[in-house]
């Protein structure tokens, strides 16, 4: 019996990888697996099946929703299968779609310097999927935590499109001109959650006047963060500063906690699909 999907659950588990696991719950009359089958999904890829053809593409689709609306609750569908569209079973199944891991917060970290190493441990110990990116391979240790994906990219500022929307970008390269030109490629984007530049003051008013220079609004370069972390925290040692960045993170991905609406009760909801 093919267990694909406990070995991709795992993974998702230790990387904090956001998922769906689809189970069919109920079959009547002829299907393509029966109660139990279980895959798993996520933006990119799928993990065991559910028995193939349309069922399994709608299935698909609607997992992929689920995570793009970053929905938490749990779901049940009900579909009748049909020669409409391929599916000549003629029976009848009912899916589970249950979101994993969607509470996780993205973060990208550019920067493997000391800094960068002790925020690093910090955030592997929170319910974040990092991206740790640098230049420099020999600046990242033999041992990288759980949850913790390392990015060793000759062209950081290239890397900065193709990160998750929502995502928390944290600036603190060892080199100011590209902590420009990734300020720049980070403020361009308008889907982010949160960017943090380390630096004092002064590098403040010197990045808002190039910005400024090339064409940046204001409510663009409002959304920079620098200099981030608590500023209760004075530290300069490594572990300090890093300490006081984790927190303002972890005060911004918490400023929403509680505010959500309750959601229906999962066993409510079903949705009929109908002829596929």
């Amino acid at each position: 019996m093919n267990h694909e999907w406990i070995t991709a659950l795992n993974q998702f588990a230790t990387e904090a990888t956001p998922g769906v696991i689809i189970t069919v719950v109920e079959e009547r009359g002829s299907t393509p697996r029966n109660a139990g089958a279980k895959m798993i999904i996520s933006q990119a890829e799928q993990f065991d099946t559910i028995g193939g053809g349309h069922l399994e593409y709608k299935a698909i689709k609607i997992a992929r929703q689920m995570l793009q609306q970053k929905q938490h609750q749990p779901r049940l569908e009900r579909f009748t299968l049909g020669a409409s569209l391929g599916q000549c079973c003629g029976g009848a199944t009912t899916l589970l779609f249950e979101p994993i891991n969607t509470d996780t917060v993205e973060i990208v970290v550019f920067g493997a310097g000391h800094v960068g190493r002790a925020l690093i441990s910090i955030l592997a110990s929170l319910p974040c999927r990092v991206r740790w990116i640098d230049s420099r391979e020999d600046q990242f240790p033999k041992v990288i935590p759980d949850g913790v994906i390392p990015c060793i990219s000759e062209f950081p500022t290239d890397e900065v499109a193709s990160q998750a929307a929502n995502s928390y970008f944290i600036v603190m390269t060892h080199n100011h001109q590209l902590d420009q030109s990734l300020t720049e490629a980070i403020l361009q984007r308008d889907d982010f959650a949160y960017f943090g530049l380390i630096g004092s003051a002064t590098k403040r008013h010197k990045f808002i006047h190039r910005l400024h220079a090339k064409g940046f609004s204001e409510s663009q370069i409002k959304r920079m963060t620098c200099p981030m972390g608590i500023a209760a925290v004075k530290g300069k040692l490594p572990a300090e500063i890093a300490v006081s960045v984790a927190g303002e993170i972890i005060a911004h991905y918490n400023a929403n906690f509680g505010c959500e609406q309750p959601s229906a009760p999962a066993d409510t909801t079903i949705i009929e699909r109908l002829a596929i």
